[in-house]
């Protein structure tokens, strides 16, 4: 046994299981206490603490939840036996110990509680860029909002579940779901389809734009706003949303002398498709209007949607 900045270090064999006593919650809400049989072997070589030392990943590993493999957090549970589990998973395993089937009761396992404490993780989404430390129990919100945690595919077309960085999801989109790729900060799209009374609620196109380095989806489509029958186009930027407010773009429609026009502002692919279209983020034309758009006999919808990008000064 070693001290290290004021923190005791030891080396435990492997064939040896470890006992710790703790200080358990009862479900009374007294305490009482409790020698506690993790019923795993692990070495401690080293906890990180608010000091500074590195952690090993065997003291990680017991705060790992053996029903889900996420990390625990409190209240951590523990049966009599001192088998724990994350308090999410207590009631999937309808209150009964997944290792000994003993009833887990109201215990928590203070003892761990205390341990996370002290821990200081990196980032999950080390591997991708993040180069961050965390508390362990800052670690989770930090992550759900990491920069550097991968993108959804943002095809809409089917429940795709694809995630990576951006380069990886162009290719993905690209080789997988055949997306047109275009450079340029303009575009000209022409949608024609023969029966307009068929609307189906789909993504009819994804079309992809290389504009001052970044990438942009547009997404033109059809599908019902309450019972009336609409189509819509907009715009999402392939990246963060601070960087997405740099931008600008307009969309505009028309014919028979008339003429519709939005100006936005791109929403991020952090923003799932269906959240972007449900608050209604874009360029919406009804379909009375759109055939109207069309001209003819109204029996084949032509709408040319025309529009740019900018960069904000």
């Amino acid at each position: 046994m070693s001290a290290n900045s004021g923190i005791m270090t030891e080396d435990i064999p492997e064939t040896e299981s470890v006992e710790i006593t703790n200080l358990a919650a009862s479900g009374s809400g007294s305490g009482e206490i409790r020698k506690l049989n993790l019923g795993r072997t692990w070495s401690i070589n080293s906890i990180v603490s608010k000091s500074g030392v590195g952690s090993s990943n065997s003291v990680h590993e017991l705060l790992e939840c053996p029903v889900c493999a996420n990390s625990m957090y409190p209240p951590i549970h523990q049966c009599p036996n001192g088998h724990t589990l994350c308090s999410n998973c207590k009631a999937r395993v309808h209150n009964h110990c997944p290792t000994c089937r003993h009833e887990l009761g109201n215990i928590r396992c203070l003892a761990l509680e205390k341990v996370a404490e002290s821990l200081e993780l990196p980032c999950r989404y080390q591997n991708l860029g993040c180069p961050d430390i965390f508390p362990y129990y800052g670690k989770l919100k930090h992550e759900q909002l990491c920069r550097c945690r991968p993108y959804s595919c943002p095809y809409a077309g089917a429940e795709c579940l694809v995630t990576g960085d951006v380069e990886s999801i162009l290719n993905h989109l690209k080789d997988d779901h055949k997306v047109d790729m275009h450079d340029g900060c303009t575009f000209n799209h022409r949608y024609v389809k023969s029966n307009p009374h068929e609307v189906e609620n789909a993504t009819w196109m994804l079309t992809v734009f290389n504009c001052f380095g970044q990438h942009f989806c547009l997404h033109f489509e059809a599908f019902l706003l309450g019972i009336a029958p609409v189509y819509m186009a907009f715009l999402r930027f392939m990246g963060e949303d601070e960087e997405a407010k740099g931008y600008g773009y307009s969309l505009e429609v028309g014919g028979n002398g008339r003429k519709l026009i939005w100006q936005g502002v791109p929403r991020s692919i952090r923003d799932g498709h269906r959240k972007v279209r449900d608050s209604h983020d874009g360029l919406i034309i009804h379909r009375k209007m759109a055939l109207f758009f069309s001209g003819g006999n109204r029996q084949e919808l032509k709408l040319r949607v025309t529009g740019r990008i900018w960069k904000e000064q």
